[in-house]
This record gives structure tokens, sequence and C-alpha cells, in this order.
């Protein structure tokens, strides 16, 4: 091997190095895997009439409690691409359903033009908890949201 070569393996190498430290520091906390199954705890359609989605969350007792929550196009949106969006997020309350979530720790928000459905999206941590989630549609020139406020208490 020539000194070049030597030389280019070694920057090689320390640049992989401080890649992988780099990667180390920034890493954010490991996300369990959620997918929208598990025992349903709230479930809305909007509107009440001729719906368009529905905001269904699931409980899990993995991970020390996992919710996750999808919003499902109904209705004449189902099939039909639309922005649709969904969040979850573990409330610091630990009773009291119906009320606004004092937050904790929130999902990213799953928000895109999809034709089914939006999610989903998770928090761990949930066991003697509320969550709070929210969906949402745009159709028919307007924005249908759902607020579920503490559920799961």
């Amino acid at each position: 091997m020539t000194f070049r070569t030597l030389r280019r393996a070694g920057v090689l190498a320390a640049c992989l190095t401080t890649l992988g430290a780099a990667s180390l520091v920034t890493a954010g906390p490991a996300q369990a895997a959620v997918s929208c199954s598990g025992t349903v705890t709230f479930s809305k359609t909007v509107p009440s009439s001729n719906p368009v989605g529905e905001l269904v969350i699931y409980y899990n007792s993995s991970n020390g409690g996992t919710n996750s929550a999808c919003f499902y196009h109904r209705g004449a949106t189902y099939g039909n691409s639309a922005l649709t969006g969904v969040q979850i997020a573990r409330c610091t309350q630990r009773s009291g359903e119906g009320r606004p979530c004092d937050f904790a720790a929130i999902s990213a928000p799953d928000e895109g033009t999809y034709a089914y459905h939006a999610g989903p999206v998770g928090v761990t941590g949930t066991a003697n908890y509320c969550v709070s989630a929210k969906g949402w549609i745009a159709w028919g020139g307007r924005v249908h949201s759902v607020d579920s406020l503490t559920q799961g208490c």
C-alpha cells in the first residue's frame, strides 16, 4: 500500500468515527412501533350526520401502556385522496375524562394526502395516564376535526 492509500483510509476512518459519535449524540429516544390495533378506547365520527372521518384511539399494554390513533376516511371520502392528519398525546392527568389535556408527551403528527387513513401515531408509558388525540380531514371546502379531549384515564 502506498502512503496516499493509507492516508485516505485514515481520513475515511476518522470521518466515520466522527459521524458515528455525532449520531449517538443527536439520536432521539427510541420509538415503539405502533399500529392501529388493540382495544378501542375512543371512537367518534365527524360530522355526526353523513360522516367523512372517524378518530379511533387504541390501547395495548406493551411498553408500560401504548396508545395509538388513526383517523379513517368514512362515507364520501373513503378511497378519495384528501389532506388528512392525526396526532396523539400522553397527558399529565390520571383521571377526568373529557377534559383538556395537559401534554406530557406528544407524537409527531401524521399528515398527508391519503385515501383511507392517517396514522398510526402513538405514545408509550400511558398506563394510568389519560391520553388525548386529534384527527382532521379537509373535505368539501372545510376542515372537519375531532378532538377526543382526555380519554382512557
